[in-house]
C-alpha cells in the first residue's frame, strides 16, 4: 500500500512586492523628511519668517546651525536617490508594479508639500505676479518691484523688474492663490505647490496609457518621471509651473493617441496657456491626428487637421486669456531671462567660450558675442525641430518620439536653460522602451541636475570644488543604477512594442 508524503513547505527566498516596496518607500520617506527639515534652514527661506525668525529655532539658518541644516538636506537627497535606485531594482525584478511606484511617489511627495521653496526662489516670483494682477497691474508689463512689502522683498533681485513670461491659465491660478492667501507667503507657497501637484497626478494617470501606445513598461515610466528625485526636488519642492505643464502635455498626448483629438488638443492648448514650451509638441500631434483620418488627399487632410487643431488651441487659449483679463503681452516677456547665463544652455556656453578666446587677441563685448551665438542657437533649433517634424509624417509612435527629441533640442539650444527644463522631453520619452545604459545615463544626469543648484536657489557655477563633487556624485549614482538594472534576472525594461 502506497503512502503519500505531505510536502514540507519551503520558505520563499524571493522578496515580496510589499516588503521590497516598503523598504524603498521608508528610505525615500526618511529622505524627504530630512529634506524638509534641512530646507527650513538651508532652503530659499523668507527674509522675515514668522515661524523661525526671532526664535531660538532661528539658529538653524545661521552659522553652524545652517551648516547642519545643509548637511541634513543633502543627506535627505542622498537617501531619496538611494531609495529611487532600490525601486528601480525591484521594478526590474518584477516585484513592484505601477501601483507600487505610485505609492512611493505619494509617500515621498507628502513631506515636501510643507517645505519652503527648495533649490529655487520662483514661488516668490509667482506670488508677486499674482499680487500684481490682483492690484490692477498688467503682469506682462510690470515687474515685482512695483509692489511694496513681503510680496517683493523675497523675489530674487535679478527678477524684480522682469514681467511674467507665463500664459493666461497660470495667471488665473496665481491670482486665485493670492486672493485666498493675501500676504501670507508661507501659505501661498503651499497652495501653489498643491496646484502644481495636479500636474504630477496627471502624469501618473497618463503615463501607463502612453506606454500602451509607445511600448514602454508603465512601472518603469512612472519610476523614471514621477518618482525621479529631479522631479520631486525641483518640480515638487521647487513648486515650478513646469509640473502642471508636463502633466497637461502628457494627458493631452494620450487623448490624441486614443483618437479623442478634440480633448487632446484642448489639454495641450491648456499646457500652452501655462507655459509656451508646450506648443513645440502641437505640430507633431497634427501628424498623429492626420494618420487617424485616412483621407485620400494628404494635402487636404493636413489642411483640415491642422486647421481644426489650431482652432481648438486658439479657442482654449483665447478663453483663458479673457478669463485672466490680460492680453498677449507674455510673448514680449519670453526673452526676459536672457540676462541669466546658465551653463546648461549650449549656445550660452559656446558664446562664453568664444568670447573668452577672442578676448585673448582683441577687445570684445562678451555679452554681444553670447547674444550672437544664442541667435545662431535659435536658428539651429528651428532647423532641428522642422527636420524632426517632417520625419514624423507617418504619425503614431514616431511622431511622439520626435516630439520628445524636439523638446530636448529646445532645452539644449534655448538661450537660458534651467535644470528642471529637462523634465519636458522626459515625460514623453519615458513611455518608450529605453536601453539600460541610457537609463543609467539619465539617472546620473538627473542627480547632476539636482546638484547644479544650491538649496537657496543659487547655482554652483564658478565653484569648481562643488562642480567636481556634483559630477562625481552623478557618475556614482549612474553606475549604481546601471548595476541595479543589469542584474541576473535579465528581465526586459520595456513592455510589448506597439504597432501602428
Amino acid at each position: 500500500m502506497a503512502t503519500t508524503q505531505t510536502p514540507i513547505p519551503v520558505a520563499s527566498t524571493e522578496p515580496s512586492d510589499g516588503s521590497v516596496r516598503g523598504r524603498a518607500i521608508r528610505l525615500g520617506l526618511l529622505g524627504s523628511i530630512l529634506i524638509l527639515a534641512g530646507g527650513l534652514g538651508a532652503g530659499a527661506t523668507l527674509r522675515h519668517d514668522p515661524l523661525l525668525s526671532n526664535t531660538v529655532l532661528g539658529i538653524w539658518r545661521y552659522g553652524h546651525g545652517k551648516m547642519l541644516a545643509t548637511f541634513t538636506l543633502y543627506t535627505g537627497v542622498a537617501l531619496l536617490v538611494w531609495a529611487w535606485i532600490m525601486l528601480a531594482r525591484a521594478i526590474k525584478a518584477n516585484v513592484v508594479d505601477a501601483s507600487g511606484v505610485v505609492r512611493a511617489v505619494v509617500a515621498w511627495t507628502a513631506p515636501l508639500v510643507l517645505a519652503p521653496p527648495l533649490f529655487t526662489k520662483d514661488p516668490y516670483i509667482y506670488l508677486a505676479q499674482g499680487a500684481l494682477a490682483n492690484a490692477g497691474f498688467d503682469p506682462y508689463t510690470a515687474g515685482p518691484s512695483r509692489l511694496l512689502g513681503p510680496m517683493s522683498e523675497n523675489v530674487a533681485e535679478v527678477w524684480l523688474h522682469t514681467p511674467s513670461p507665463y500664459g493666461p491659465l497660470f495667471i488665473i491660478l496665481i491670482k486665485s492663490v493670492v486672493a485666498i492667501t493675501g500676504t501670507n507667503i508661507l501659505l501661498g507657497v503651499v497652495l501653489i505647490r498643491l496646484l502644481m501637484l495636479s500636474g504630477l497626478a496627471l502624469v501618473c494617470a497618463a503615463l501607463p496609457g502612453l506606454c500602451r501606445h509607445l511600448g514602454g513598461k508603465p512601472a518603469f515610466a512612472l519610476w523614471l518621471v514621477a518618482a525621479n528625485p529631479l522631479v520631486l526636488i525641483h518640480l515638487v519642492a521647487g513648486a515650478h509651473n513646469d509640473l502642471l505643464m508636463i502633466g497637461l502635455l502628457c494627458s493631452g498626448t494620450l487623448f490624441v493617441l486614443n483618437r479623442q483629438h478634440t480633448l487632446g488638443f484642448a489639454l495641450v492648448g491648456a499646457a500652452f496657456a501655462v507655459k509656451a514650451t508646450a506648443a513645440v509638441a502641437l505640430p507633431f500631434l497634427v501628424w498623429v491626428w492626420m494618420a487617424h483620418r485616412r483621407d485620400s488627399s494628404r494635402i487636404g487632410s493636413f489642411a483640415i487637421t491642422a486647421g481644426a487643431g489650431a482652432a481648438i488651441v486658439v479657442a482654449v487659449f483665447g478663453g483663458f486669456t479673457l478669463l485672466a483679463g490680460v492680453d498677449l503681452g507674455w510673448i514680449g516677456a519670453l526673452d526676459g531671462n536672457v540676462i541669466v547665463d546658465l551653463w546648461l544652455s549650449l549656445p550660452t556656453v559656446v558664446g562664453k567660450l568664444v568670447s573668452s578666446l577672442l578676448g585673448i587677441f582683441v577687445d570684445v563685448h562678451a555679452f554681444a558675442v553670447v547674444q550672437a551665438v544664442r541667435l545662431g542657437g535659435w536658428a539651429v533649433l528651428v532647423g532641428v525641430v522642422a527636420w524632426l517634424w517632417w520625419k514624423s509624417r507617418e504619425g503614431g509612435p514616431t511622431a511622439i518620439r520626435n516630439a520628445a527629441f524636439a523638446l530636448l533640442a529646445t532645452v539644449l539650444l534655448s538661450s537660458v536653460t534651467f535644470a528642471w527644463y529637462f523634465s519636458w522631453p522626459l515625460v514623453l520619452g519615458a513611455a518608450f522602451a529605453i536601453p539600460t545604459k541610457r537609463v543609467a545615463l539619465i539617472g546620473g544626469l538627473s542627480v547632476l541636475l539636482i546638484l547644479f543648484t544650491y538649496p537657496n536657489g543659487d547655482t554652483i557655477q564658478g565653484n569648481w570644488g562643488t562642480i567636481a563633487f556634483a559630477v562625481a556624485a552623478s557618475a556614482f549614482a549612474g553606475m549604481k543604477l546601471l548595476r541595479a538594472l543589469q542584474n541576473d534576472t535579465q528581465l526586459p525594461l520595456s513592455g510589448t512594442p506597439a504597432h501602428g
